[in-house]
């Protein structure tokens, strides 16, 4: 009865890190292709990474094949739509796992806390913890949003180069929510560099009348993201903005800390 033979040259290369050589390789890949805008070309690929061509090639023809990427008919390649359940589902748990932190921000606030992300052009709120008290913020995990309009939105944009900003705001327009709405280019770019100044942003009643947000960033996050408390004006008022910005701050670099460990 024959038997089957394996050699060395058969086992996948081990990376230096002890990984699949491949597998880290074409992740590598993914996220350049993401960092590029989702759409790149070999040569482009090649050139960043350091790999040869022929590497790159039989690599992308492999996530052609499980539908992580797409070849266009200009044979650029373009991030493909199974890439779309992963993030949601990616999304879902980044929102998990910064619940126990939004929750410390309640008992240390007394505001509700929020975790939202920038999906595309739209802010997408994806955890929240609500406030004890009987008068308190409620935002539906999954809400989307403009960030023009958004303590969280400022936050996620404030490391935006500033044409990609109007960019942004020419293709989702500038709605007022509120007569307090930010609702030119001009006024919300400088609203970004009060952001970079001051370290936090807010939302004065910007998105609802009587409502007042302090959000920052979380940093290094793997996926852009911030979190923010939210309360009645009368309670979020200069003097508590004093206080909570320090907590807020802490706990997204508690946050960002976790998620690194994590490998998130």
């Amino acid at each position: 009865m024959p038997t089957s033979t394996s050699s060395a040259s058969d086992a996948p290369a081990k990376s230096a890190t002890g990984g699949v050589q491949s597998l880290e390789r074409a992740f590598d890949l993914l996220e350049r292709m993401a960092d590029a805008g989702g759409k790149v070309g070999l040569s482009e690929l090649s050139a960043s990474s350091g790999l040869p061509l022929p590497t790159i090639h039989r690599l992308m023809r492999t996530l052609v094949a499980c539908g992580y990427v797409r070849q266009q008919p200009n044979r650029r390649y373009a991030l493909g739509p199974r890439l779309i359940r992963l993030g949601e589902s990616a999304s879902r748990l980044l929102g998990t796992w910064a619940r126990p932190y939004l929750a410390r921000l309640v008992e240390e606030t007394g505001e509700t806390a929020n975790m939202a992300l920038l999906d595309g052009d739209e802010i997408v709120y994806v955890a929240q913890v609500p406030s004890k008290h009987s008068m308190r913020m409620f935002t539906e995990v999954g809400r989307r949003v403009l960030p023009h309009s958004t303590g969280v939105g400022k936050a996620l944009l404030a490391t935006t180069p500033d044409n990609e900003v109007r960019a942004l705001l020419a293709r989702t327009g500038m709605p007022a929510a509120t007569e307090k709405t930010i609702t030119t280019p001009d006024a919300f770019l400088a609203a970004l560099e009060e952001v970079r100044r001051a370290g936090y942003a807010v939302d004065d009643n910007e998105q609802e009348i009587g409502v007042r947000c302090l959000a920052v960033p979380v940093p290094d996050s793997p996926t852009a993201a911030a979190i923010s408390i939210s309360g009645p004006a009368g309670r979020v008022t200069d003097a508590a903005t004093e206080r909570i910005v320090p907590v807020l701050q802490q706990v997204a670099t508690e946050l960002s800390q976790a998620l690194a460990s994590t490998g998130a």
